[in-house]
């Protein structure tokens, strides 16, 4: 045995003499891999290994170590290096943030701290501490990269609005990825347009769609002239001889540093954010410019890289592609409103005993419709449908829908009738799309609707409703109050139901209100409380009352759109009524003629339609005298047209016939289809009424008597 060794007892192990321990210091501070710094209990440098000594020993001997390395929080690694120091055991793997002097730039260190005690072991005062240092800042770098790119990932794509998904993309880069993000898209792409494709042409408008920004940069970038110049929503055309222009011209990334002598843009952004390192990336899909990403780092942030300039085209792509797909839906959302508007009625229509106004909001739905049909006796048919999902193919079911219960409404059928005839339709409309070859996209897709149907009579003051698949209407009284209307549910316009429409009828007072909503409008807790409360305000217009309804909508409501149809009721102006109990009698027609042309002349009418109407009045009476049976009822009514109404007790449908020259009689239809601008009968409990409306050439006059 060596002289030098030290035979170990059980339980022992050999002890290296003190070379060992120089020879193991040595190698430790020469060829370890790993950042090793010793402080003293004071926390100052004392000895760094060779992997670090050239970057913080010399003057930096004998500083605090949050000095040293210029750390971020330097209060909390002080703290912490005092509690390993005090014997609260080591630390591990402690991320800090620093820069050094001689790297330029944010450092990201990962840090362990192990207490150096005497001989006396770990209850011995304490010598200093040891402290390796690792340079985490690539694989950081790496990992905030795939971060971005993760959440550009998870932000964009969930949105069908380029604005929303322009916001949602800049919001994932900034200030993760970039202190300052902003995303310019060309102008027609907000409107749904076709993108140019190529090289974006010169002077082509973008808009600045979002941007995105970090707390240190945002009072900067809000505060300066220049950034009210580039506020959101605002367009410019890219300077000539720019990056911006650049990128945009040959479709390619840019990396540029930026200082005041860059161009006109470049320098805003120096003076107003303190940007120092630029990236400019062309939003392009398939060959065509969607617009430009700029993205800025500021201050004492790390100069982008080329990395970097990897990662922003990488999540460029993904934007563009999500931006596209918005604009698409942008696009055929356009059109489909642009339809729903063109099938809808145009102005409000005047009505003889109601007042209607109306409240469409723009969304989502774009299969949801309102009308106000003008009956025969001065009733009023108000109907509000709607056809569920989104773009061109609702709006075009809506018109179908509406076309048809346009149609329906002219034949003077009661409501039920109506929307038992309307589903009728549906189901045909429905087997047309089942039929459709199975790669149309329309062949799985299901078709779904609702519809409400009320009619008002303005001398029984009665309203009559019945609906499929949809609410019903609320109504207010005159005082304010709800009046209860219990209409039964019939089934969905498109469902396979096939139970029976049932109506249901209130009389009203003067002044009452009715509210036709689509069922957005009535989504929500209390829902048909708060249309109820805002129609029951006094002294409003119709429309203002229409504009309170949707005051207080929820503001998700808004996003899906929505229709309204308001109706006060109203009587018609004794004035402009005349009614006469007829006698079952031979005579009676020519009695007609003369009390109607006494009517008429006090109402001030021309001799002409005087003439006319007489002639009609006794056709009708002569037809009711002939095949109906008692009671005989004639009624006048002057509004906007003249109305002539002849009721009898017989339910057997009137017909146009078509005489032939030899024939002496069968033309009494004939005559009155031809005097008249329309004409029908109506069927009710009590027998049936024929009706024609003339066209008056100087309007209504001013009854004298």
């Amino acid at each position: 045995m060596a002289d030098s060794e030290t035979p170990a007892g059980p339980g022992r192990a050999a002890r290296p003499d003190g070379g060992f321990d120089e020879a193991l210091l040595a190698v430790l501070f020469t060829q370890s891999a790993v950042g090793l710094l010793v402080l003293d209990p004071r926390l100052r440098l004392v000895r760094a290994n060779s992997l670090v000594e050239g970057v913080v020993t010399g003057e930096y001997a004998g500083r605090p170590f949050a000095e040293v390395f210029r750390l971020d929080d330097p209060d909390g690694s002080e703290q912490l290096m005092k509690r390993v120091l005090a014997g609260e055991g080591p630390v591990r793997d402690h991320l800090v943030r620093g820069r050094l002097r001689r790297i330029p730039g944010d450092r990201q260190f990962l840090t362990s701290l192990y207490r150096l005690h005497g001989s006396g072991g770990p209850d011995a005062p304490a010598r200093g501490l040891v402290v390796a240092v690792v340079d985490v800042t690539e694989r950081e770098r790496g990992r905030a990269r795939e971060a971005a790119l993760t959440a550009v990932r998870d932000a964009v794509g969930g949105f069908l609005d380029v604005s929303t998904t322009c916001r949602a993309f800049a919001d994932a880069l900034a200030p993760g990825f970039a202190d300052l993000a902003v995303v310019e898209v060309v102008d027609d792409v907000l409107r749904g347009a076709e993108p140019p494709v190529g090289p974006m042409p010169p002077g082509t408008p973008l808009r600045r769609a979002a941007s995105g920004r970090c707390d240190s940069v945002r009072g900067e970038v809000e505060s300066g002239n220049g950034a009210r110049g580039r506020a959101p929503g605002t367009t410019r055309h890219l300077p000539a001889r720019t990056p911006y222009a650049l990128a945009a011209a040959d479709m390619r990334a840019r990396l540029v540093p930026l200082g005041p002598d860059t161009d006109q843009d470049g320098a805003r952004a120096v003076a107003e954010t303190g940007a120092h390192s630029l990236i400019v990336v062309p939003l392009t899909l398939r060959g065509a410019v969607l617009g430009l990403v700029s993205l800025y780092r500021c201050g004492d942030s790390e100069p982008f890289d080329e990395d970097d300039v990897s990662l922003a085209v990488t999540a460029a792509t993904r934007a563009s592609l999500a931006i596209d797909n918005a604009r698409r839906y942008e696009r055929e959302h356009v059109i489909a409103s642009t339809v729903q508007r063109r099938l809808l009625p145009q102005a409000e229509r005047q009505q003889a005993a109601v007042d209607t106004a109306h409240v469409l909001l723009p969304g989502r739905d774009s299969g949801c419709w309102f009308d106000t049909i003008a009956l025969s006796g001065a009733r009023t048919a108000l109907v509000v449908g709607g056809v569920a999902g989104e773009g061109l193919q609702s709006a075009i079911a809506m018109g179908q829908l509406r076309t048809v219960i346009q149609a329906l409404a002219g034949l003077d059928l009661e409501p039920e009738e109506v929307l038992a005839r309307l589903k009728d339709t549906a189901d045909r409309l429905a087997d047309e799309r089942a039929s459709l070859p199975p790669a149309d996209g329309l062949h799985g897709e299901p078709l779904s609707a609702g519809c409400v149907y009320g009619v008002y009579d303005p001398f029984t003051r009665t309203c009559t409703v019945a609906r499929a698949g949809h609410p019903a209407p609320l109504i207010v009284g005159p005082d304010g109050r709800a009046v209860p209307l219990d209409v039964p549910e019939g089934p969905g316009l498109f469902s396979a139901d096939s139970a029976l429409f049932a109506p249901a009828a209130v009389t009203l007072e003067v002044g009452s209100l009715l509210a036709f909503c689509t069922a957005e409008l009535l989504s929500g807790d209390r829902a048909a409380e708060r249309v109820t409360r805002a129609l029951a305000r006094p002294g409003r217009s119709l429309q203002q009352l229409g504009d309170d309804i949707v005051y207080a909508l929820p503001d998700d409501t808004r996003a899906a759109g929505a229709a309204l149809l308001l109706a006060r009721t109203g009587t018609v102006s004794d004035h402009l009524v005349a009614t006469w109990d007829l006698a079952d009698e031979a005579t009676t027609p020519a009695t007609a003629r003369v009390l109607v042309r006494d009517r008429l002349q006090g109402w001030g009418l021309d001799e002409d339609t005087v003439d006319a109407t007489e002639l009609i009045v006794s056709e009708l009476v002569t037809n009711a005298v002939r095949y109906g049976t008692p009671p005989l009822r004639l009624r006048l009514l002057l509004d906007s047209t003249l109305t002539c109404e002849v009721h009898d007790g017989s339910t057997a449908a009137p017909h146009l016939r078509h005489a032939r020259t030899v024939d002496e009689g069968g033309r009494g239809l004939f005559i009155v289809s031809r005097l008249a601008s329309h004409w029908g009968a109506r069927h009710g409990p009590d027998g049936k009424v024929l009706w024609t409306e003339q066209e008056l050439p100087d309007g209504p006059p001013d009854p004298v008597g």
